[in-house]
């Protein structure tokens, strides 16, 4: 049990407070997004999702149990606009050139901290926490393999050569995507990101 953990469970456990679930989670997710995991007290966050101490360890048990369900809340969010073009209409090309054209959109949109939850959470974490960075890495991993099942489809359609080297097409892109959101969290403009987009279809193979 971290410290977070043990703060909430000393505090009172009243009725608690009907608050509208989504909502919070949303301001939870923003909260955690900003500052980490570890950079966010327990404190801000109540005070982020404006319940009480007794409404939080009710409805989410523990700090590392919320950062779960406000990850898996962005997961949601970002598996709409993620999965729609890597799923949708086009050649493989196209769909790549849309993806990386609305990750430099998505992560310098305003009213939401920069970048991407999933790309900067859980890197630097204390031994203690091991299985949030498990999770933030098998997200990770699972981008990434997504982008490679959508490439090898894309061999399968005649739109990329036989001789593609998928997996690594595949850890370009996933290096691009995330190198583009630590650039949009050091303040890199959306035209920027754009620009990193368009040099990195450059390596697109050529059959």
């Amino acid at each position: 049990m971290s410290p977070e953990t043990e703060i909430v469970s000393k505090r009172s456990r009243g009725r608690p407070r009907i608050f509208d679930q989504d909502a919070v989670l949303e301001a939870a997710m923003a909260l955690f997004w900003d500052r980490g995991f570890e950079g966010t007290s327990f404190d801000a966050l109540i005070a982020a999702m404006n319940i009480s101490a007794s409404s939080f360890y009710n409805a989410f048990g523990s700090k590392e149990a919320l950062y779960s369900q406000a990850i898996n809340h962005y997961i949601t969010r970002t598996s709409v606009w993620f999965g729609s073009i890597l799923n949708g209409p086009g050649d493989t090309k196209a769909v790549m050139e849309r993806l990386l054209e609305a990750s430099a959109v998505q992560f310098t949109q305003k009213g939401l901290p920069a970048g991407c939850m999933i790309s900067l959470a859980g890197t630097h974490l204390h031994p203690t926490l091991n299985s949030i960075r498990h999770a933030m890495r098998t997200s990770r991993n699972a981008a990434e393999g997504a982008v490679r099942a959508r490439l090898e489809a894309g061999i399968a359609d005649g739109d990329l050569p036989p001789d593609t080297d998928v997996a690594g097409l595949a850890a370009l892109f996933e290096a691009v995507f995330r190198g583009m959101a630590v650039g949009a969290r050091d303040g890199k403009s959306t035209e920027q990101l754009l620009d990193v987009g368009r040099h990195a279809m450059r390596a697109w193979p050529v059959g």
